[in-house]
């Protein structure tokens, strides 16, 4: 009996469990393009290294070393690969910094000093990212794991007083790798917990699309990593800029990524397109009034002629007012996403009347349009784009089904119009896109849209148009 209980409330938590709008998955191709990025940001945080001066008296001579910069890092083998328990892992092995430091040496009361050049060698670092969601939504780096060693210094010492230098060298090689490795740990701390969460800050979480809709892309739960790839799941949701806490339920299929021979994969369901239709009709985008001069000449001698024995009958001062084509959509369009492609259908009202001035309109009919739209899906840099196209179209009366024949003439023009007035419209809107969730100064390229039941994928390779240190630096 307990057994069948917990069953019964574990389907009744899958039952209720919401799926992700849109996944994002970075597969182990990318890795090596993240790594080459990750290994100059990290070359350009270890040159921040402050090291102490390193004091110090043998006998009469009195050494001081200060002003130690790092100014190179040269590498022989690196990794970078998923760990299911740490995310990101990174591993440097035999590698050499340079350095360049002051010296000063007192004997007596003869002094020597200068610059001098010195290398850190057989340097291995090994650290961790651990990625998770914030109370808000947003990824970020928790933790940062890290080892690093330096296992010898060398420093080629010469002046006047190269042979007491040779003589100190080890005291004074061993102090300083003493202090660099106290040192590269906090420096990379420091960039994960600090530099990598104002980059990841520039991720966008609620923000707005327009002046009518934004949209919700916080993650539903913590990254997930394998061994092949990070898995991140967002919520994937518009909203009307003035209901905020509105919230269409999810009740689309589940986007499944398999595929792992892009650098990287997003996915959107059918929902993620649905919230956004629904967002914009509750928001009062969906409509569209053409009066006077905005309808076609032609369009326009159609409807007068098609509708001339109601218009004679109105008074003179009526019948010579302009026309005016109103569209309003009466429901929220709906998103079909097929193998074969993307529809898109929409029920709307079309309105026709005169509009005489200081006057109100006179209403010559009114009908409805079933229309269907193919929707095509590009990603261009990192924002999701679409381009509409009228494939059906169909007007009918709510009145009679004689009224409906007498529109049949009106079918063609009406559908010509849409095409050469309306789409281009639409299309304008929808092909300024909107960001899908990345970091700044990291951009989509070369990518392939592939369509699925409920959900298409689109497949990408991953191009850095700002090094990290540049975009986390954006304000």
């Amino acid at each position: 009996m307990a057994l069948f209980g917990a069953l019964f409330l574990a389907l009744l938590a899958g039952a209720h469990a919401e799926f992700p709008g849109c996944k994002i998955r970075v597969t182990s191709k990318a890795l090596e393009l993240v790594k080459q990025e990750g290994l100059r940001f990290l070359e350009q945080e270890l040159e921040t290294i402050t090291i102490p001066d390193l004091r110090g008296k043998e006998g009469h001579f009195y050494y001081n070393i200060s002003e130690v910069k790092v100014t190179e890092l040269q590498l022989t083998s690196s990794e970078l690969d998923f760990q299911p328990q740490q995310e990101l892992m990174l591993q440097i092995t035999n590698a050499s910094l340079g350095l360049r430091f002051r010296r000063q040496l007192l004997y007596w009361f003869f002094y020597d000093g200068g610059y001098i050049n010195a290398s850190a060698e057989g340097v291995s670092i090994r650290t961790g990212l651990e990625l998770s969601r914030d109370p808000a939504g947003r990824m970020k780096v928790s933790n940062v794991s890290c080892q690093a060693s330096v296992s010898r210094m060398h420093a080629a010492f010469g002046g006047t007083f190269k042979k007491v230098y040779d003589f100190l060298s080890t005291f004074i090689t061993s102090g300083m790798r003493f202090l660099l490795n106290q040192q590269i740990c906090p420096v990379l701390y420091h960039a994960g917990t600090v530099l990598l969460n104002s980059l990841l800050d520039t991720v966008p979480v609620r923000s707005s699309v327009d002046e009518l809709v934004g949209i919700d892309y916080s993650l539903m739960k913590d990254p997930v990593a394998s061994t092949s790839n990070l898995d991140m799941d967002f919520r994937g949701a518009f909203f009307p800029l003035t209901e905020r806490n509105w919230s269409l339920p999810n009740q689309a299929v589940e986007p499944q990524l398999q595929e792992e021979e892009r650098m990287v994969y997003v996915a959107f369901s059918e929902f993620f397109f649905d919230s956004a239709m629904e967002s914009y009709f509750r928001a009062g985008g969906l409509q569209l009034s053409l009066v006077g001069d905005k309808v076609p000449h032609d369009l326009d001698m159609l409807l007068r002629a098609t509708y001339f024995g109601s218009i004679v009958l109105l008074s003179p001062e009526v019948i010579d007012s302009p026309l005016k084509l109103e569209l309003r959509v009466l429901a929220p369009p709906r998103c079909t996403i097929k193998p074969s492609g993307t529809t898109i259908s929409v029920t709307a009202s079309v309105t026709i009347a005169l509009v005489p001035p200081d006057q109100p309109e006179v209403q010559l009919s009114s009908m409805t349009m079933d229309a269907r739209l193919s929707a095509k899906m590009a990603l261009r840099g990192k924002a999701l784009r679409t381009q509409l196209d009228l494939r059906r179209f169909r007007i009918y009366s709510n009145h009679s089904a004689l009224e409906s024949l007498a529109l049949i003439p009106l079918q063609a023009p009406l559908k010509t119009m849409l095409q050469i007035g309306v789409m281009p419209m639409l299309n304008e809107r929808t092909w300024r896109g909107v960001q899908i969730p990345l970091p700044e100064g990291i951009n989509f390229v070369r990518e392939v849209v592939t369509n699925h039941a409920g959900f298409l994928t689109i497949g990408a390779d991953l191009h850095f148009a700002k090094g990290l240190r540049e975009a986390q630096s954006l304000p």
